[in-house]
């Protein structure tokens, strides 16, 4: 059927999708014209509103053209004045712009977007947030300017935010986000279903590409989209102090209503276990609880690099490897916690009540830097190696199952295979030469003997069953919680 609408149908719809989107171009570019910040907080002019009407109408048009012959929405969209912001979930596809163009509302965008031909018109005709990556205060300021908004008394368009912050597969809601909670406002929720019978909908970033997922739902003959708005959600006052909390429940009243579990993995855990670095995490690893725990602690992404360069020139200064819980908290500069806690004992392997200092280093690095693979080794080389700049296949053996996250790992043929002098020791340009010529080492080298029986290993699936990565199949996150207690158990 694809191979036949591929030929058929797929150029007729793309021709008019594409078709409608240069027709809502002009009517776009003339309203946006001449509009400053003062202009757009006052209510909308009379030609302003034919020219939404017109546009909605349009972009409906351009969805009908894709297959989306039906949009179900219940319940009532609120008014600015009554939420100023959309919490949209689950984030699962690129259609899920459908909602933006049926609202209106504002989104968070890239600055980028807006230089975009014929779309970037679309995208500043919805009065979006612009986040800039070259502005290293962007994430300050995006805060600060949805805050801003949606303390306006309603004078600004909505915000539609989806604070899962990245595609998921709808199984579960991920961790939201606390941008859209930040203000303290009342917010609500808009909750996402496609009940169709063939998934063409759902865009992981992991498995077909956005080209081929297209021509896959351009070529099925119908799909349904069901939008429902849920009652205003006003926070309580501790809600309101706390973001996190404020998220975390009005996720739980999403989650009820769309019958799914929630979990406490995050966007940068995903971003963990999909890494394109040369070190695959498997599916055993026991670094997505280490993440958790880093984020718990208080540690933040946006300073995390910063943080690892302080904590490796700290531990290369340390006279002894081992420290004790009083020691490793000193060394963190933060006091003895449940937390902390946690993460000591995730790196006691032999419950002596020691752990080696360098591998929380190498850990955070990967959390850091998940897919700079060669960039943790190098550093790992850095904290191992001997006055001569060498480490032996003891060490390696250690740097690597700390960046895996593993109890146990069979270096043997790896280090054999880097040590082509048979000197017993080698040195990081020996292992850089050895990965650039063999990129891809560790399914060589690494997973292939995990899978043998010289490990003694069991068989680590590298595959992701849902489309994200293991761990967050809910089924399993209870287990999974409990069996990472210790990296070595």
């Amino acid at each position: 059927q694809i191979a036949f609408m591929t030929l058929t149908l797929f150029p007729i719809r793309l021709f008019f999708a594409a078709f409608m989107m240069l027709l809502a171009w002009p009517f776009a570019f003339i309203a946006s014209m001449g509009s400053d910040e003062q202009e757009l907080e006052k209510p909308l002019s009379w030609w302003r509103k034919i020219v939404d009407i017109l546009l909605k109408a349009i972009m409906r048009m351009m969805w009908l053209a894709g297959g989306f012959h039906w949009i179900n929405v219940k319940g009532r969209q609120a008014l600015p004045a009554e939420a100023a912001i959309l919490t949209v979930a689950p984030h699962s596809s690129y259609f899920d712009a459908i909602p933006v163009t049926m609202t209106f509302a504002s989104i968070v965008m890239k600055a980028e977007s807006k230089d975009i031909p014929v779309w970037g018109t679309l995208i500043k005709y919805i009065r979006p947030v612009f986040v800039s990556r070259s502005d290293q205060d962007s994430r300050r300021k995006t805060v600060e300017e949805i805050k801003r908004r949606a303390q306006s008394d309603g004078k600004w368009p909505q915000i539609m935010i989806f604070p899962e912050g990245t595609c998921t597969n709808r199984s579960c809601l991920i961790t939201f986000k606390p941008g859209a909670f930040i203000p303290g406002v009342p917010v609500q929720p808009v909750v996402l279903r496609y009940p169709n019978k063939l998934d063409t909908i759902t865009w992981t970033w992991q498995g077909p590409g956005a080209r081929d997922c297209l021509n896959v739902k351009y070529s099925w003959y119908n799909s349904v989209l069901c939008m429902q708005f849920l009652p205003v959600y006003i926070p309580s006052e501790e809600e309101r102090k706390n973001p996190v909390l404020y998220a975390n429940n009005v996720r739980r009243v999403m989650a009820e209503a769309l019958g799914v579990p929630v979990t406490d993995y995050t966007f940068e855990d995903c971003q963990l276990a999909l890494a394109e670095g040369q070190l695959r995490l498997p599916s055993d690893t026991c670094l997505l609880e280490f993440a958790k725990l880093v984020r718990s602690l208080g540690l933040k992404p946006e300073t995390l690099e910063d943080d690892l360069d302080k904590y490796a020139a700290s531990a290369m200064k340390i006279k002894k490897e081992k420290v004790d819980l009083k020691e490793f908290s000193a060394y963190l500069e933060f006091p003895v916690s449940h937390t902390l806690e946690s993460m000591f004992a995730l790196f006691d392997e032999n419950e002596d009540g020691i752990i080696d200092i360098r591998e929380f280093v190498i850990a955070l690095s990967v959390v850091c830097k998940p897919s700079k693979t060669l960039e943790t080794i190098q550093l790992a080389f850095q904290l191992y190696q001997s006055e001569n700049g060498t480490i032996v296949e003891e060490d390696l053996a250690h740097i690597l199952k700390t960046a895996m996250g593993v109890s146990q790992i069979n270096v043997t043929h790896l280090f054999r295979a880097v040590d082509e002098e048979e000197e017993g020791e080698i040195t990081y340009d020996d292992f850089y030469r050895f990965a650039e010529l063999h990129p891809h080492f560790a399914e060589d080298y690494l997973y292939a003997d995990q899978l043998g029986d010289e490990s003694g290993m069991e068989t680590s699936s590298l595959s992701a069953p849902n489309g994200i990565c293991t761990d967050f199949s809910p089924e399993n996150a209870e287990d999974k919680n409990k069996s990472l207690q210790k990296k070595l158990n």
